[in-house]
């Protein structure tokens, strides 16, 4: 009996990301590197995370990080855990030195909250602007409706789980399925483009005493710019695990064809021949 044939798959070119896309892309990954370190250096001034309009002068910090008897700790709430050696103290030269965060993580690497803030402001507000074209081009371009928005069928209990355990086990769309996205990804681009980036860029205006002399209803908006740095810290943190996620994703769906789809648009997807 003559056995039947198996489908020969081959690769064809597809045009995924537009040039502006592609920029404001690898803007955003510059913006968020020196934005992190930046962002860690001017934390280091103050390793303490406040709720309510007074903050340090009249609460209990919420999330700390700091050094105590040669020991370096983090505390969120009531729950302390011992980092010694990274977080609160930390080696500098071959001595251990007491800051939040170590010296290789935070721009300049030296204790320094003047520079650190000149980094971080011009970085904000290069993001700012970078989200606004990219915002614009995806509205007027019907991006975020044809691209990000999930149907009702993706929105669905079993699909999505369906598609948490598929990445659970490291599976990933082929052929036709890889053009588009999927629902996990366009619920966490959703997320990040209008709530995460939004709120970390509002929180962080309102910790600009300019910004607030000149919109005084900043601060009221979050509770008093204590809540304002805590809201900061946290959609940050979430960003970065965001952007951690991703990069793994990257690399374990493949690194080549993700990245040459980032840096001429075109992505590799296969294609299924008729059996000959």
């Amino acid at each position: 009996m003559m056995q039947q044939p198996s489908p020969s798959r081959s690769k064809t070119l597809i045009r995924r990301h537009s040039l502006l896309v592609r920029v404001t892309h690898w803007v955003n990954a510059l913006c968020f590197a020196v934005l992190l370190m930046s962002g860690l250096q001017i934390f280091n001034a103050h390793p303490r995370l406040y709720v309510g309009l007074y903050g340090a002068d009249h609460e209990q910090p919420v999330f700390e990080i700091g050094n105590r008897q040669q020991q370096g700790f983090v505390r969120l709430g009531s729950l302390q855990l011992n980092t010694t050696g990274v977080l609160g103290i930390s080696k500098l030269e071959g001595t251990l030195t007491a800051r939040a965060f170590p010296g290789w993580l935070t721009l300049p690497s030296w204790q320094d909250l003047g520079a650190g803030r000149h980094w971080h402001f011009f970085f904000a507000w290069l993001l700012l602007f970078n989200g606004v074209i990219y915002l614009l081009h995806g509205f007027w371009h019907r991006h975020f409706r044809r691209d990000l928005l999930p149907d009702r069928q993706q929105l669905g209990a079993r699909h999505l789980w369906q598609e948490i355990c598929d990445h659970a086990r490291l599976r990933f769309a082929r052929g036709e399925a890889a053009r588009r996205y999927n629902a996990l990804q366009k619920l966490s681009y959703l997320l990040v483009i209008f709530i995460l980036l939004p709120l970390m860029l509002l929180s962080g205006l309102t910790l600009s005493p300019a910004l607030d002399a000149a919109l005084p209803f900043l601060p009221d908006l979050f509770g008093g710019r204590p809540t304002a740095r805590t809201v900061h810290f946290v959609t940050a943190t979430l960003l970065v695990l965001f952007v951690l996620v991703h990069v793994v994703m990257v690399l374990v769906s493949g690194v080549f064809n993700n990245l040459r789809s980032m840096i001429t648009g075109r992505y590799a997807i296969d294609k299924e021949d008729t059996p000959s």
